[in-house]
């Protein structure tokens, strides 16, 4: 899913960072990056004052043809798995043959790898000048890992209380925090890429460390509590950890390898911008192909329960409502920069639904409820996170004053 994406189009002025007008606009920790840019890639904020309305870009011009299209990509899909699942005899069941871990058969299993490699590859493990700013780190943690996942449990009791594999999937997604789509949603709104890449490192080594307890959490200690009815539902927490460890320790320790061994041999820029792409479009056809076989597994069921898809829908979009408006409320309310709001913002309200489908598959098996609800939610959060984009980019000229806004470096052809 790499894209290559251009910054939105604004005014280049000559940087001189000792200069009365640009230093009190900058906090230290920019005035030192900005000392290091050239007088040609430095670009003001300007417009929020005057009434004059911001320049949105062309957002779905600037996605790859292949991320434009993702919802009908994924529709396509859903039908091909469909159509052979209940028009070729036995097929399901040589699908799911042979089995390479419990519940998952060995097309699937290659398919969530596929599909989570390239991800963990893109993410960049470390900045400074975004680690020191703990007014973000705090907040961005809070928000991914207490409010998040306390949001979708309540939704999904809410509005699948009749439901519990659907609701137990949807609580899954609420704990697998965005690692992926984020860096596409940041880079369309004009965020902090250093931020983004130390926030996505940040929850990608959460969600090693803490998923699993919050499962068990969330789906056997807080109903108990609670006094909700659970019958019908069986977790077990070692099965989580296992499909862990593996959909995402895996994929996770090839991508920081990959991209360890890559930067030292070729540097950088090649690694980013001449690597990256080509194997990017690798995530989509992995999620594409386990949608085909997760639908030619559950065609039966799901075209007996066509109505369940739009209930699942119901409590996703509530969902990325709810946590990206307050997400970028909070971020301005705090007072961070524009670019840094909006981060926090693409961040807190995206999820990671490959992951979510990996453990859905390797807890419940692929024929599940589970697994279905983690299917439907890429299909809901592409459009829903681009036309947040939209409201990102209208916002930023009306409540950001240009003293607020971080110089942005253009990016350099390569």
């Amino acid at each position: 899913m790499a894209t290559r994406l251009s910054r939105v189009k604004r005014r280049a002025v000559p940087l001189d960072p000792t200069s009365q007008p640009l230093a009190p606009l900058l906090p230290a920790a920019e005035l030192e990056r900005v000392e290091d840019m050239s007088t040609d890639t430095v670009i003001a904020e300007e417009q929020a004052r005057d009434g004059e309305p911001d320049e949105a870009p062309a957002v779905l011009q600037r996605l790859s043809f292949l991320d434009r299209y993702l919802p009908l990509w994924i529709i396509l899909a859903m039908g091909i798995g469909l159509g052979l699942g209940r028009g070729v005899h036995g097929f399901s069941h040589a699908l799911d043959s042979a089995q390479v871990t419990r519940g998952v058969s060995a097309p699937i299993f290659v398919g969530l790898l596929a599909m989570m490699y390239p991800v963990l590859a893109k993410v960049r493990y470390g900045h400074d000048s975004v680690r020191s700013d703990r007014r973000l780190l705090v907040t961005s943690l809070v928000l991914n890992w207490v409010v998040g996942p306390a949001v979708m449990f309540g939704l999904a009791w809410a509005l699948l209380s009749d439901q519990p594999a659907y609701r137990t999937g949807l609580i899954i997604v609420g704990l697998a925090r965005c690692i992926a789509m984020v860096l596409i949603w940041n880079d369309l709104s004009g965020g902090d890429r250093e931020a983004a890449a130390v926030l996505v490192a940040l929850n990608s080594v959460f969600q090693i460390v803490a998923f699993a307890g919050l499962g068990w959490f969330y789906l056997v200690a807080l109903p108990g509590w609670l006094g909700l009815q659970t019958s019908g539902l069986h977790v077990s927490v070692g099965l989580i950890a296992e499909s862990v460890a593996i959909f995402l320790g895996i994929p996770l320790v090839a991508g920081f390898l990959t991209r360890t061994i890559g930067e030292r041999a070729k540097g950088r820029a090649w690694y980013e911008e001449r690597f990256l792409p080509k194997i990017g479009p690798i995530a989509l056809y992995g999620l594409l192909f386990t949608i085909v076989v997760l639908f030619a597994l559950q065609g039966r069921e799901i075209t007996g329960h066509p109505l369940d898809v739009v209930r699942i829908a119901a409590p996703l979009l509530c969902y990325f409502a709810i946590m990206w408006t307050g997400s970028f409320a909070l971020g301005r309310a705090i007072g961070l920069p524009y670019e840094r709001t909006a981060t926090l913002a693409f961040t807190a309200a995206g999820n990671n639904f490959e992951l979510a489908i990996a453990v859905a598959i390797g807890t419940f098996g692929a024929t599940s409820g589970e697994a279905l609800a983690g299917v439907v939610g890429p299909l809901i959060e592409v459009p829903v996170l681009v036309g947040l984009v939209y409201v990102s980019l209208w916002a930023r000229g009306r409540l950001f004053s240009p003293a607020k806004a971080i110089l942005t470096p253009i990016e350099r052809p390569s």
